[in-house]
């Protein structure tokens, strides 16, 4: 098929930033299948930076769209960083943002069809989009910085097409490549119950309060500003907030709330991971670690008889089923949510071809990282001797929001910093 650039040029005070609109098949693997998607990026350069080679950032999610650039201060703030020496491509993940997103219009296809489209926005699909919008702009190669699931994109580029690849960036990305996803929720609840030890450690009296808490989830008597009564598992999921680096002063404030106050109850519902904002987050989530299996709500089953014991730790992002039935944003994608756990996918990762890349670049791996573990994140950069890990705790999974990270990183890459 034909795919057509449609091209934008915009400026944002110092900053230029070109937006491009291709359209791409939403099933690159069958030539016969005419559906298409619009695939949306844009290219983000300073004045005098338009010769310099091109990065393209890879969103974490899956689910979320690529943030938008912006001056004045420059924003996201690894942008800077990253305008010292390329030229920013961000794009919208199929799916996501002005990248022909999912929404709640999808499930007037029926269930059935639904799941079926959403078999075709995985990170291989993510890829060929990318080598489609390369080619269209005329760019040789270019280089990746991967944030958390846009890490685990990177491993699928590399897989298939690290040809196009000059080097590579991984922020808490560096996803297991040949473990069952039964095994990665295990291991996140053990960093997860280490998190919960550590803040109670810290603020010893909020047990008790998340305790109360629980027990009025148990009663039905915690309601959001939507009407969803939160469930235990549901309160829970509020550990989510410890896998960043100041996480922990939301989890302080909501605990010191009066739970019959307006803003404990908004601030429950904003604290919470998942929701109807981006659909795709919470329906496609598990699919991620998923590389030859069906997760069959792995998160769920994996439960370890410490957090069934003890209902005051915390979870981070382990999705249970129920959710589909008790929170008003997911109860339309009930039935999509289960035909996708029990999708057989396709392996996607090639530990063989990664290794063969002999790719460059630096990772960084974040020891108390509670979604991606430190454990399998070292595994898989053994596969990767080229691409240098640094390895830190001095932050969380969200360190390249956070702070210098990426100017670590290229600096390692550079041979300018130790690891």
């Amino acid at each position: 098929m034909t795919m057509d650039l449609r091209t934008t040029t915009r400026q944002l005070q110092d900053l230029t930033v070109v937006e491009h609109r291709l359209t791409v098949p939403l099933v690159w693997s069958d030539a016969a299948d005419d559906r298409t998607i619009e695939v949306f990026a844009t290219v983000v350069a300073r004045p005098g930076g338009e010769d310099l080679p091109h990065l393209v950032f890879l969103q974490g999610g899956p689910g979320h769209e690529a943030p938008r650039a912006f001056h004045a201060p420059t924003s996201p703030l690894w942008l800077d960083a990253a305008l010292e020496h390329y030229r920013v491509v961000m794009l919208d993940q199929r799916g996501t943002g002005h990248s022909t997103p999912v929404g709640d219009d999808l499930l007037e296809r029926g269930a059935e069809a639904a799941a079926e489209y959403l078999t075709h926005l995985r990170a291989d699909s993510i890829v060929r989009d990318a080598e489609a919008l390369r080619t269209a702009l005329g760019i040789e190669r270019w280089s990746l910085l991967g944030q958390s699931f846009g890490g685990f994109t990177t491993l699928a580029y590399l897989s298939t097409d690290a040809g196009s690849l000059d080097r590579v960036f991984i922020t808490g990305g560096l996803s297991t490549v040949d473990r069952h996803p039964d095994e990665v929720y295990a291991l996140c609840y053990d960093k997860m119950q280490d998190a919960s030890e550590r803040y109670y450690r810290r603020f010893p009296e909020h047990r008790e309060r998340m305790r109360r808490l629980v027990d009025l989830a148990a009663a039905g008597e915690i309601t959001l500003p939507d009407g969803e009564v939160v469930s235990v598992s549901r309160l829970r999921s509020i550990g989510s907030a410890l896998g960043t680096n100041d996480g922990w002063q939301t989890l302080w404030s909501l605990l010191e709330l009066d739970p019959a106050s307006n803003a404990f109850r908004y601030d429950l519902a904003a604290a919470m991971p998942y929701g109807g904002r981006n659909p795709l987050y919470f329906v496609f989530h598990e699919s991620s670690y998923a590389s030859g299996h069906a997760t069959r709500w792995s998160a769920e089953r994996m439960t370890p008889k410490a957090f069934a014991d003890d209902p005051t730790l915390f979870t981070g992002e382990h999705i249970h089923s129920s959710w589909t039935e008790t929170v008003p944003a997911f109860r339309p994608w009930r039935e999509v949510a289960m035909l996708l756990a029990e999708h057989e996918w396709p392996k996607i990762y090639d530990s063989e071809a990664i290794t063969a890349s002999g790719i460059t670049g630096a990772a960084a791996v974040y020891v108390n990282d509670v979604y991606v573990p430190y454990e399998f994140s070292m595994e898989t950069a053994r596969l990767l001797p080229g691409v240098l890990p640094w390895v830190t705790s001095e932050h969380e999974h969200n360190g390249l929001r956070a702070g210098p990270v990426l100017e670590r990183l290229i600096d390692v890459a550079d041979g300018r910093a130790v690891r």
